[in-house]
């Protein structure tokens, strides 16, 4: 099925199932590589992306669901104000453990930062909560850095 999207900003055809996660149409179709795959149930948060600014887990999300909303992903997030921000901390302060799900962190912390300027404890929490080594930035962008210990 013919569909198009609009990707980082950037109208992108391609022919693809509905039913396909956008994920795979990400990776295998368009070859941006960026967003990963890692459990495949919406629970690592490797394949996190933005859909309207919005935080979705990409490897459940149909791309016939996506219709005409914007999708941002690891690669063009570095445009936004906010994601230039997120992504120079993290850079700056090595948070990078093994860098396989970072690109997922990098997108969850950017959403959150972009709709909660200022969080407490209990938002990122909440927008951080299930991802692999879970690192905890702060607002100013990430100073203060820490790894939560435990499982996913």
């Amino acid at each position: 099925m013919a569909t198009t999207l609009t990707i980082n900003g950037e109208q992108r055809s391609f022919d693809a199932p509905a039913d396909m996660p956008l994920l795979w149409v990400l990776r295998d179709i368009l070859g941006m590589t960026g967003t990963k795959f890692g459990c495949g149930i919406a629970q690592c948060g490797a394949c996190t992306v933005h859909i309207d600014g919005k935080p979705v887990r990409s490897c459940v999300l149909p791309v016939g669901a996506v219709r005409d909303r914007a999708v941002t992903t690891i690669e063009g997030v570095g445009s936004t104000p906010t994601g230039a921000k997120i992504q120079k901390a993290w850079l700056d302060l090595e948070v990078i453990q093994c860098g396989y799900c970072q690109s997922g962190q990098i997108m969850s912390a950017t959403a959150l930062l972009a709709a909660t300027p200022h969080p407490d404890d209990s938002d990122i929490d909440a927008a951080m909560a299930l991802m692999c080594g879970f690192v905890r930035p702060s607002s100013k962008p990430l100073p203060g850095v820490r790894r939560r210990r435990g499982p996913p």
